[in-house]
């Protein structure tokens, strides 16, 4: 059966025809949820959260052959959501397995590990929310626009304003040739 028809069934309400399209999504949905909230918990939350607006909304997608990149804009907004309700929360960081790498490496890649998960921290939720949809979703500039619902020229600005800010984060000071502006001007 084809994800079309699947979506045509899960539409009019058959249950097991919605589990089998969201089974294959849940760990890219997940894991796009613990990059942008920084928790575990909350991203269990904002999954579920988007997978319930999904079931819900599911019969107004027009395009079914879409299905993917709306379940990665209704999980967006479902983080980002949930960031406006809750102020501040500790964050926690859990690293994944280390099984297939080698002891010689494993230090420095924790190290580069906790170093970029620092400079996403700097970010604000929906420049964080930007560099996950685009870098580790690896989805292109005008669909990572698309997904979080700004035109691609404010999301080219954005990503150019949070790759400076983690350049910042991790080096302690600006890249003035990344963040310069013509006519010498500092972005």
């Amino acid at each position: 059966m084809d994800q079309r028809e699947l979506v045509e069934r899960a539409g009019h309400g058959d249950h097991d025809a919605f589990a089998e399209l969201v089974r294959g999504a849940i760990a890219r949905l997940d894991a796009t949820a613990r990059l942008i909230l920084r928790d575990p918990e909350l991203a269990r939350d904002a999954v579920q959260e988007a997978l319930v607006g999904a079931w819900r909304d599911l019969p107004g997608l027009r395009d079914p052959d879409r299905l993917d990149a709306w379940l990665h804009r209704l999980i967006v907004h479902s983080c980002l959501d949930m960031l406006r309700r809750r102020r501040r929360r500790p964050q926690e960081v859990e690293l994944g397995p280390f099984d297939s790498m080698t002891v010689v490496g494993l230090e420095s890649d924790v190290a580069d590990r906790e170093v970029l998960n620092d400079a996403l921290r700097h970010l604000n939720p929906e420049l964080r929310a930007l560099i996950v949809v685009h870098y580790f979703l690896d989805l292109p500039l005008s669909e990572t626009a698309e997904i979080l619902g700004i035109p691609t020229g404010t999301a080219k600005s954005r990503l150019n304003r949070a790759l400076a800010a983690m350049r910042v984060a991790i080096d302690g000071e600006p890249n003035r040739e990344a963040t310069s502006l013509p006519g010498g001007q500092l972005a």
